[in-house]
């Protein structure tokens, strides 16, 4: 199968998931970066993730072939490079297996994806798309969390966790026929139409 390799290493995927905690992100972003992936119809490739920059480097010194250092990289006016200068050096002090655990740990937040991905997909198709309010309330707070999550996602829209936490406090209040959603999430709003949700996308004028 045709593909395109990239050359992210290990020390890329730590600063990923460091740069992923400092934000607070959840489990998508705690699971750095895929080994593959798809997109437009092509496979991407990152087969040098388990490798550490200093041992690619060092292989490359010993290669004829030529390679170019970005000079954006040393500067720390940016996250990832502050990352880079300032704590890779420190874990590699105090957890010399920093690269394989933090992998590891990359790794199981993937698979908990998958399942919380797997969980949705079920609990959508059981509540209806768009999703019906009484059979979201039947769910727990967390699988309405996951549900609603999901199903913005596939409306192109992302919620901040504010915005999400008030929806759900929404759900839990609608309790009447003439209780109202509306609420801005992303780049729409979500709104309540007869027993169900609704998301509608807002496009700003051109």
């Amino acid at each position: 199968m045709k593909g395109v390799l990239l050359g992210q290493h290990a020390d890329d995927q730590v600063e990923t998931l460091l740069l992923a905690l400092s934000r607070g992100a959840g489990l998508p972003g705690l699971s750095a970066m895929p080994a593959q992936f798809e997109r437009g119809g092509m496979v991407f490739y990152r087969p040098l993730l388990q490798i550490p920059s200093a041992v690619l480097r060092e292989w490359l010194m010993c290669q004829p072939v030529e390679f170019v250092d970005d000079p954006t990289n040393t500067d720390e006016r940016y996250t990832r490079n502050r990352i880079r200068a300032r704590l890779l050096p420190v874990l590699a002090q105090a957890f010399p297996q920093f690269r394989s655990t933090f992998a590891r740990s990359a790794r199981h937040a993937a698979q908990a994806q998958s399942v919380l991905i797997e969980v949705a997909i079920q609990d959508l198709a059981a509540a209806g798309n768009p999703p019906v309010i009484t059979a979201l309330q039947a769910l727990s707070t967390a699988r309405q969390a996951n549900l609603l999550r999901h199903w913005l996602l596939l409306q192109q829209a992302t919620p901040s966790a504010a915005q999400l936490d008030q929806l759900l406090h929404q759900v839990s209040a609608c309790t009447t026929r003439g209780h109202r959603i509306h609420l801005k999430v992303a780049n729409g709003h979500v709104t309540r139409q007869g027993g169900a949700l609704h998301y509608t996308a807002s496009y700003a004028e051109p």
